[in-house]
């Protein structure tokens, strides 16, 4: 293991699940009323997840091993490293628990506008155009699964208490 990366490793492991999702999707059941199999998505889905998968596992055979890290482990230290995703989890969590209130709608726009915001510049210009992608990219993703998918999302429970 001395002379294989982290990145190595993950990809490996990354490869042995796409392979056990693969064999799980020959179970996926035939339902004869629709122009496509019900297992073409997730299969297509896993071919593409395999070659990005391969590439990643390329690319950090490329890399080599990975350098002894410079400074000994603290706490301090790995939430600095760490900040971006605590951040997005952390959000991602206080959607999920206010999904009732805010519906999908508001909140995914909500969830959107905050993580560009934490993660991204704060200027005047910035914020207005991370506000332009959360309505857009949420709304336009809204509208297709409500009115081009039929699909029911989470309603909003804010506007009942105005």
């Amino acid at each position: 293991m001395g002379s294989l990366n982290r990145d190595t490793i993950i990809a490996s492991f990354m490869l042995i699940f796409w392979s056990i999702f693969l064999w799980a999707s020959f179970d996926i059941r035939i339902v004869e009323y629709g122009t496509m199999e019900a297992d073409v998505w997730p299969r297509g889905i896993l071919v593409v997840l395999y070659v990005l998968t391969a590439i990643y596992l390329v690319q950090s055979l490329r890399a080599g091993p990975d350098a002894a890290p410079d400074e000994p482990f603290t706490v301090g230290g790995w939430l600095r490293k760490y900040r971006n995703p605590i951040w997005c989890f952390a959000l991602y969590l206080l959607f999920l628990l206010t999904l009732d209130f805010f519906g999908m709608l508001f909140g995914g726009i909500l969830l959107v506008f905050m993580l560009l915001n934490i993660l991204g510049n704060h200027s005047p210009k910035d914020i207005a155009i991370h506000a332009a992608v959360a309505i857009i990219s949420i709304g336009g993703m809204w509208s297709v699964f409500t009115f081009g998918l039929n699909v029911i999302l989470p309603p909003s429970a804010f506007f009942e208490y105005f």
